[in-house]
């Protein structure tokens, strides 16, 4: 098929369209950065240079590009702090990727439309942000928890599933480009546990959400689906394993008030009220076996 892929330079993109290409798809590959074509180029794709808050030049690349399928997966997480996560003001963080989430795939849907390409799949989120209220693992039927960007995200599902497409709900990214200030936070002990941990997430290996995205591209999935590990944990759990597999001393504790005050409410939330999801839709409906079934395995292959 060819396949245009919306955000193709980012850290999952890139995993996608090498993936995409070595199952023979044809390419096309957009950045907002015009220095990373011939990374593009050399993953196999062809890369187009695209705006995507600007409808005119959305509108031209999907044309020009002629694609069978169109996926999203814009975020402009690396354009603020030079991509470090800031939760305090998780506001400003996501800003971009919001409009992105709402603006961008109204932009692409209507490209889409307008040029006769049939599917579009969609980046969504599930890590931490599953309703608070009932169990701690959630499935593709439960409310997402309202938190910063939730109604973005809600826009982004109802506008995809709407028109006859899959919006993926990946996990926690893990791998080589996705957590490595994270890592480096658990190294220097500034990553500390807070409360009792008992907050649960969702992980999932980047090359592992590639090849849930590619099985999406190819059976032209519809509906939403949680693309995560077998193994949702809580923080308690994951965080000492990641620091061993770090080679780092355990992390330090410290208490809910105090965490509040020094990080703000989402990162609390996430550490002691968080709720994770299940990936039995996505195996059952898209036959996807993820290469790391755990963030045990995956932790600890790319770290030790």
């Amino acid at each position: 098929m060819r396949v245009f892929v919306a955000g193709g330079s980012g850290v999952l993109g890139r995993r996608l369209v090498g993936q995409l290409v070595a199952r023979g798809h044809q390419v096309t590959a957009t950045t907002t950065s015009p220095a990373k074509l011939d990374m593009l180029r050399r993953l196999g794709a062809e890369g187009v240079v695209m705006d995507g808050l600007d409808a005119v030049s959305v509108g031209q690349a999907v044309a020009g590009a002629r694609p069978d399928v169109i996926v999203h997966q814009m975020t402009g997480l690396s354009e603020v702090h030079g991509g470090k996560p800031d939760m305090r003001r998780a506001e400003r963080f996501f800003a971009t990727t919001n409009r992105l989430r709402t603006e961008g795939i109204d932009h692409l849907l209507a490209a889409a439309e307008a040029t006769g390409v049939s599917h579009v799949v969609a980046q969504s989120h599930a890590s931490f942000n599953g309703s608070r209220q009932g169990g701690w693992v959630k499935t593709e039927e439960d409310p997402l928890q309202m938190v910063e960007g939730t109604k973005a995200l809600g826009h982004l599902e109802d506008a995809v599933v709407r028109a006859g497409g899959a919006a993926l709900r990946y996990g926690a990214f893990y791998g080589p480009g996705a957590n490595d200030d994270q890592v480096e936070m658990v190294r220097r002990r500034m990553f500390p546990l807070v409360g009792g941990g008992t907050g649960y997430t969702s992980w999932v290996h980047l090359d592992d959400a590639a090849s849930a995205t590619v099985l999406a591209v190819e059976q032209k999935a519809r509906g939403v689906f949680n693309i995560v590990d077998d193994e949702p944990a809580p923080v308690g759990e994951w965080l000492p394993y990641l620091a061993r597999c770090a080679g780092a001393r355990p992390p330090r504790r410290l208490p809910a008030w105090l965490a509040r005050l020094l990080a703000g409410e989402m990162v609390v939330g996430m550490m002691t009220e968080g709720r994770g999801f299940s990936n039995a839709k996505a195996r059952r409906e898209l036959g996807w076996e993820p290469r790391y079934p755990s963030w045990r395995q995956g932790f600890r292959e790319e770290l030790v």
